[in-house]
């Protein structure tokens, strides 16, 4: 019998259960992935740290002939299994070529090449997709950074990610969207464009969205 108090006891009924589902899904040869897990499921098992519950990227090098890559990665995407999660084809040799070309003319040749972007930034995308990740900007007179959590994440909670005393004094968070600041020119500028907004803590951050949180501590 398990000890502790009733919401241990609890707590460690339920992790034995979702074990015993994990057991039984990698008894079939299937990932710990392929499981749909609440968030305090998912909780329960962090500390286990699972091979097989972390999401898969798989980049293929195809040499310079893309479209056999992009016929290559719509194959693994229709896959009935869910050993994959996500997948990318890449022109290893191609952009190694473009790597030691000036700019102006890397910029000729994947125009040439039809090579829109390079991998770096494809690579990125994926894993932020994979992973769930988005990003928000601070911007200052003496810096510009962009800082990662995840989608859904709050006001609150990307706050914290910057300091916990911004998290721990919050205020209010000053809002604008990447775009509109960009098109305004300038913070004031936005505000009185009436593009910059105040949002409160349950405030659900958007990609691309630009913060000013305004704490006291």
């Amino acid at each position: 019998m398990a000890r502790g108090t009733d919401v241990e006891r609890q707590v460690k009924v339920e992790e034995l259960e979702l074990l015993r589902r994990l057991n039984a899904t990698l008894n079939t040869e299937q990932p710990v992935r392929s499981l749909e897990l609440s968030k305090d499921e998912e909780k329960l098992l962090r500390g286990y740290a699972l091979l097989s519950a972390k999401p898969v990227l798989v980049i293929l090098n195809v040499g310079d002939d893309l479209e056999i890559g992009e016929r290559l990665v719509e194959e693994l995407q229709q896959r009935p299994d869910p050993l994959t999660g996500s997948a990318l084809a890449i022109g290893g040799r191609l952009e190694m070529e473009l790597s030691e070309l000036d700019p102006a003319e890397a910029q000729e040749f994947m125009e040439a090449m039809g090579v829109q972007e390079l991998s770096a930034s494809r690579v990125i995308q994926a894993s932020y997709r994979l992973l769930d990740l988005i990003s928000f900007l601070t911007a200052g007179s003496d810096e510009v950074r962009a800082w990662t959590i995840h989608r859904g994440d709050t006001a609150l909670e990307a706050a914290g990610a910057i300091h916990s005393d911004l998290a721990r004094g919050f205020i209010r968070a000053e809002v604008v969207t990447y775009e509109d600041l960009v098109d305004a020119g300038s913070f004031p500028e936005a505000r009185k464009r009436g593009k910059l907004r105040s949002e409160g803590k349950a405030y659900v951050v958007q990609d691309g969205d630009v913060i000013n949180v305004l704490f006291n501590v």
